[in-house]
């Protein structure tokens, strides 16, 4: 009798251990089924706000806005320092300077 009890105790032992195994990899399972549920629901009003704003929720449109911005930043800055240079150019000719 005292060789079953053995074989028992590890085996009631081992089902303790993966109870406790079972019931953490549940929790975890809950927990990352509410974080891919609030992670969708930000997506969705991420993706409203896309829409909204820019009128697409592309993202291959999105980035050729983007790029667009970019380019026509660019653009406005260097025309902007013409026109400084050129202000900068005029007030040395009233001044005298060269």
């Amino acid at each position: 009798m005292t060789s079953l009890k053995r074989p028992e105790n590890d085996s009631l032992r081992r089902l303790e251990e993966l109870r406790t195994m079972f019931e953490k990899l549940r929790a975890e399972r809950i927990r990352a089924e509410g974080e891919v549920e609030r992670l969708t629901g930000e997506l969705e009003q991420a993706r409203a706000q896309a829409r909204e704003e820019f009128g697409t929720d592309d993202e291959a449109e999105l980035q050729r806005q983007i790029e667009a911005a970019q380019e026509e930043n660019t653009r406005r800055v260097a025309d902007f320092e013409a026109v400084l240079r050129d202000v900068e150019d005029r007030l040395r000719q009233l001044g005298g300077e060269p």
